[in-house]
């Protein structure tokens, strides 16, 4: 099997906790709604994201996707 590199599709501010998810039709992140509220954070926040955390980008190495 080869290894094949994913995208993540969601994302939260480590500091503000705002949330987002990748929209494959607009081609851009959005809010996450909880509720129905928007997930929107501190807004003068300049917005951690968690990009060294759990997620793998690499998946197909006897891993489940």
């Amino acid at each position: 099997m080869n290894a094949q590199v994913r995208k993540p599709t969601t994302r939260v501010c480590e500091e503000c906790e705002r949330a987002e998810r990748w929209d494959e039709d607009l081609g851009a992140w959005q809010l996450v709604l909880e509720d129905g509220d928007k997930q929107v954070g501190n807004p003068h926040c300049i917005h951690e994201w968690d990009i060294t955390g759990t997620f793998n980008p690499i998946s197909g190495h006897g891993e489940d996707a």
